[in-house]
């Protein structure tokens, strides 16, 4: 099967050929500001494709709260012209061909699981870290979108009276850090600092590992999932998982010493995930 696969960005959007059981000629374009060109550049870019290859469908990765069954993007993104009507109709009519839309952490899970570190997995959690927390559930091979589409907002757990966004993820981490120092640094630098005898770094760190790892064991424990999948650009400071490691230890001899241990792995797809994760939705649905 061979598709045009499409992930979108609130700054690019990535565009790739799927053809031979992999991604083909990628790249990107800035993601434009308004809803005429938005059309206009992704119905070129897949006629382009159309010329050098017979496609099946078009394979979409979003933002947004994304229902397969209605084709509409509830929430909010960066994109507001994108949510709160059918577009997915617009979509089809425009490439003149069968499309399939998925969110973007649903879609970098189902990459994850097609190629990356969820190979061969029945069940998986993926959990995206940047700015917010998001992510995603994979049980039976299959994205769990909940009844709501809430499936996998791992970021909006809560842990005492903030959410686990608020406490575990960099750019949260980087605030508390400047405003108890009067410093601008960013996450990755404070990170580092905290092996450095720094303090105010070193606390804050301990409060990010602290609430990742609670929030990864009360997955753990709720879903069972046989693996963890960690995402984001937090993904690739090496430090990472041994600190998660070392704190789950602490949670399960505090809850539960016989309770499972979570498998967490790093992501290997990296940008391609988005990209890898659309097509392997596509063909879920078109089977």
């Amino acid at each position: 099967m061979n598709l045009a696969a499409i992930d979108i960005g609130g700054t690019t959007i990535k565009i790739a050929t799927w053809k031979d059981g992999k991604l083909q000629n990628k790249h990107a374009v800035d993601t434009p500001k308004d809803p005429e060109n938005f059309y206009a550049i992704l119905t070129d870019e897949v006629n382009k494709i159309k010329k050098d290859t017979e496609i099946e469908g078009v394979a979409i990765s979003a933002p947004g709260a994304v229902n397969q069954q209605t084709g509409v993007i509830g929430g909010t993104s960066a994109l507001p012209y994108i949510h709160n009507f059918k577009i997915a109709d617009e979509l089809e009519k425009r490439f003149e061909l069968p499309i399939s839309m998925e969110n973007d952490a649903n879609s970098a899970a189902l990459g994850e699981l097609a190629e990356g570190a969820g190979k061969n997995c029945d069940s998986m959690a993926f959990f995206v870290i940047g700015t917010c927390i998001g992510g995603a559930l994979i049980i039976n091979q299959k994205v769990w979108h909940g009844a709501h589409l809430f499936g996998g907002e791992f970021g909006y757990m809560g842990i005492g009276t903030e959410s686990v966004s608020d406490l575990a993820s960099p750019v949260a981490m980087a605030k508390r850090y400047n405003k108890r120092t009067g410093k601008k640094l960013d996450g990755k630098t404070v990170f580092a600092l905290a092996d450095e005898d720094d303090p105010v770094a070193s606390d804050e760190r301990q409060t990010l590992i602290h609430s990742l790892a609670l929030a990864i064991y009360n997955v753990q424990q709720s879903f069972d999932p046989e693996k963890i999948v960690i995402g984001g650009g937090i993904s690739n400071n090496p430090e990472l998982i041994p600190l998660l490691n070392q704190e789950i230890e602490k949670l399960r001899k505090q809850f539960n010493p016989d309770s499972i241990k979570p498998e967490i792995v790093l992501c290997k797809l990296k940008s391609d995930a988005n990209l890898r994760g659309a097509v392997a939705n596509f063909e879920q649905i078109h089977h």
